[in-house]
């Protein structure tokens, strides 16, 4: 049995055949998630405390916790991550072979 290796773009989202902007929009948005998931186990928060911390309701932290993307704009997770009092940072890459 030959097994076939698809090598990946580097963004998930884009080997699952996402569009591009779409593909990039979801990776951002899952990082952000991942972070503010990071904070939350990091300090021990129950959703309570965390929905009062990010400045967001119970119902939406367990939205957060159970992975449900498509409820989360990149804003709404800058914000919930601002309001923890840690500051975002943004990186922009060119594509391979071109000068930034």
């Amino acid at each position: 049995m030959t097994k076939k290796i698809t090598h990946s773009t580097g963004n998930v989202f884009e080997d699952m055949g996402f569009p591009k902007e779409e593909a990039e929009n979801l990776k951002v948005r899952s990082a952000l998630m991942a972070i503010v998931r990071g904070i939350i186990e990091e300090e021990g928060l129950t959703q309570a405390r965390a929905a009062k911390l990010f400045g967001v309701t119970q119902p939406r932290i367990s939205d957060l916790v159970r992975g449900k993307i498509e409820l989360f704009s990149i804003d709404a997770l800058v914000n919930m991550v601002a309001a923890s009092g840690r500051h975002v940072d943004i990186s922009i890459e060119a594509p391979e072979g071109e000068a930034a």
